[in-house]
């Protein structure tokens, strides 16, 4: 058996806090192995409290963050004050495209017009604060915080999972916080063979990792991720003064965890600070279109809600620190009253929390200047689909919380935008269906040139064309420009080359900005069947996450889009028909309804996305130079992958190595709790002592049945024992 290294024998951090970690020929940390059962899964419990939060009372006392600075008032009246003096002149104007006997229906399109174009003119405005964003340090004083980094996992892959915490440990222990970080992995995982696959992985993991690597699963998913993040404050984080928060599939290179700690740790009224993750890994046309944009036009995007957000920043619910007693202090979340989907478990709790924390005086920052900070995209628009319907729930239910007392104005904004991201597709259909029935209005009716006995001279309809078309052309602009504004920003850097240069930086925005305008219509029509099913009462449920999808068989791609094909041929003839002037401003919409299928399907492909790359359109300079974090996830994922089994439990059976890393993730002893919480296991248990080999107890057994057999290492033995 390998026993563990001495830590006095590793290699000690040089003067700027990195070391170097030598490497045996077979690619592991030579120095770095541990004991085959590594030790207990978690450490000993550290409890903190956690109150849970009312709404309507008053918030706890935190510290007094002051008033903004000059710069963040004047970004907000940038981005705000700008927005309403657009959404003004506009509707002026559109008032006047409609003269003074306002219809009605010009009356509802006045007002979806209204919405729309201070939407796009918002997007615009907040970018142009970008320009006052704050220039960012990081402080070099002496830093002792304990950092935990927390990935919470749910059915997730967990030989990826694995190895981006590997890969992120040897970081860490390069740039020297080894000795005061630790890895959490929080499982929320209810599948036997999920749950069976992350033990090895994590054990495996443990194996290699220089930093303390501990698992908990939970066997409750009460408050979903929320309540499993909760779980482990009240249980470890008094352990810990900072913890930085993962999703399963991204990751932070260590120096951006030293900086994020280091700022923190030099303001103790900063709760929270959220970096702007990176899209990386795609590999289907969908997926890179998705990264290149966000690499393209995002650190504009994130440098402007950082100047207008000032101390009263949001939390995207991974990718950031947070320092811990703050959020236990003020980030107890309880059930909302009712059904899902406006009660029950609140979705989007980031959002929450980060407001609870500025209602009691925390800081809460965007710092828009760390790069490395990487997250996955999801792979097809299908996917991204299922993901946007959870957030679009979340979303909407945000609207119970928007006026509880103590919120800050900015963070009831980031609630109202929130929402607006998703309900502004219905706002845009119910447009443009408005704007068709004014056209069949005038198509098909006579004007009524004298609607009174007695009139002298006749009331023309008026319509005003020119400025109608300004009006498109100016809407147009507010949401193209922001993208120019990025493009513009990246040829001013070294961004541009590391993409693939100029030209083919230009060529990728103009595919992007193509594709983009055929699947924004179908985004547009699923997101409104999504905020319908919400309002009908319809809850989203929990599913796992799809991280790497594949091309879907033309079957599915039809069934799923045969709405939107039959909406834009429908549109298509009876405009063709009766108005074909019309045909010239939807014909965008049109073609991404009517082309949906095929949209859906060839953006779902890895193979025309390896043949993007190849043309270098779409590349991001995390392609050209890939991260060394990035690099090595990739390689010990396939290393870790490749140790996991084949056939599940059954393996367990025959590998007593395996039995003996199942068991060092389990808790020592006899079961604890009442005889009614621990039904499975005593079923269990029954039928593995009248099982005559490990292939028929498997049979016997149900999912919740195997999911009590590996919480519980005396079945384990049990188990194992049995014939083969």
């Amino acid at each position: 058996m390998v026993t563990k290294t001495d830590p006095t024998d590793l290699p000690h951090a040089s003067a700027d806090g990195e070391v170097d970690l030598p490497l045996s020929e077979e690619g592991e940390w030579a120095a770095l192995d541990i004991e085959l059962t590594g030790g207990p899964a978690t450490p000993a419990e550290a409890p903190l409290a956690m109150p849970e939060q009312d709404f309507r009372a008053r918030p706890p006392h935190g510290p007094d963050s002051g008033w903004p600075s000059l710069r963040t008032i004047a970004a907000r009246l940038i981005a705000f004050g700008g927005a309403a003096a657009i959404a003004w002149y506009g509707l002026q104007q559109m008032m006047q495209v409609f003269g003074d006997n306002v219809t009605y229906l010009q009356l509802v399109l006045l007002v979806l017009f209204a919405i729309t174009f201070t939407w796009v003119g918002f997007s615009f405005t907040s970018m142009i604060a970008g320009f006052l964003a704050p220039r960012l340090t990081t402080p070099t004083t002496q830093n002792d915080a304990k950092v935990a980094v927390i990935m919470p996992v749910y059915h997730e892959d967990a030989a990826a999972t694995a190895g981006l915490l590997a890969a992120l440990a040897r970081d860490l222990y390069r740039v020297g916080m080894a000795d005061r970080t630790e890895i959490f992995v929080l499982s929320d995982s209810r599948q036997p063979g999920s749950v069976f696959e992350e033990m090895i992985a994590i054990s495996r993991l443990r194996d290699i990792s220089p930093v303390p690597i501990w698992y908990r699963r939970r066997r409750s998913n009460k408050g979903r991720k929320a309540g499993n993040v909760a779980e482990f404050v009240m249980r470890w984080g008094g352990r810990y003064d900072q913890m930085v928060v993962l999703d399963a599939d991204s990751v932070m290179g260590a120096s951006t965890i030293r900086a994020l700690s280091a700022r923190m740790n030099a303001d103790p009224a900063v709760g929270l600070i959220q970096t702007m993750p990176m899209l990386v890994g795609g590999q289907t046309i969908f997926a890179r279109l998705t990264q290149f944009a966000g690499r393209i036009y995002g650190p504009a995007i994130a440098r402007g809600v950082a100047a207008w957000s000032g101390d009263s920043g949001n939390f995207w619910g991974h990718n950031a620190i947070i320092r811990v007693k703050a959020f236990a202090q003020c980030c107890g979340l309880p059930e909302l009253p009712g059904k899902p989907p406006f009660g029950g478990t609140i979705l989007s709790h980031d959002f929450v929390e980060a407001a609870l924390l500025r209602r009691a005086g925390w800081k809460v920052r965007l710092d828009h200047d760390l790069r490395e900070s990487f997250e996955g995209s999801p792979p097809t628009l299908l996917d991204m689909a299922v993901r946007e319907r959870r957030w679009a729930q979340g979303n909407l239910q945000h609207s119970r919380l928007l006026f509880s007392r103590g919120f800050a104005w900015i963070s009831r904004a980031h609630f109202v935008i929130g929402m607006l991201g998703f309900l502004m597709s219905p706002i845009w259909l119910a447009m443009i269906l408005v704007g068709l029935a004014l056209s069949a209005n005038v198509l098909l009716s006579r004007p009524d040139y004298f609607p009174q006995t007695y009139q002298l001279f006749p009331e023309w309809p008026t319509f005003d064309p020119v400025r109608m078309l300004w009006l498109f052309v100016a809407a147009m602009s507010f949401l193209l420009v922001p993208k120019f504004i990025g493009i513009f920003r990246a040829w001013l850097r070294p961004l541009a080359k590391n993409s693939g240069g100029k030209g083919r930086l230009m060529a990728s925005a103009l595919f992007e900005i193509t594709l983009s305008a055929l699947i924004a219509p179908v985004q547009m029509l699923i997101q409104t069947r999504q905020i319908y099913e919400i309002l009908r009462g319809r809850d989203s449920g929990w599913e796992a996450q799809v991280r790497a999808g594949q091309m879907p068989p033309w079957k599915v791609v039809l069934r799923r889009h045969k709405l939107h094909v039959t909406l834009g041929l429908g549109t298509l003839l009876v405009l063709a028909v009766f108005s074909p002037g019309q045909l010239v401003w939807l014909s965008p919409i049109l073609a991404g309804l009517i082309l949906s299928p095929v949209t859906s399907r060839w953006s779902a492909s890895p193979v025309f996305g390896r043949w993007a790359r190849l043309h270098g359109l779409l590349v991001t300079p995390e392609e050209r130079d890939a991260p060394e974090i990035l690099t090595a996830a990739n390689a010990l994922d396939y290393r870790i992958a490749g140790s996991l089994p084949r056939d599940g439990l059954a393996a367990m059976g025959r590998d007593p190595a395996m039995q003996a890393r199942v068991a060092s993730l389990l808790r020592a002893g006899a079961p604890v709790g009442p005889a009614a919480a621990r039904l499975d296991a005593i079923s269990a248990e029954a039928k593995l002592a009248h099982a005559a080999t490990q292939a028929e107890a498997l049979s016997f057994l149900t999912e919740s049945e195997k999911l009590a057999m590996l919480e519980n290492r005396m079945l384990v033995d049990v188990f194992a024992k049995l014939p083969k």
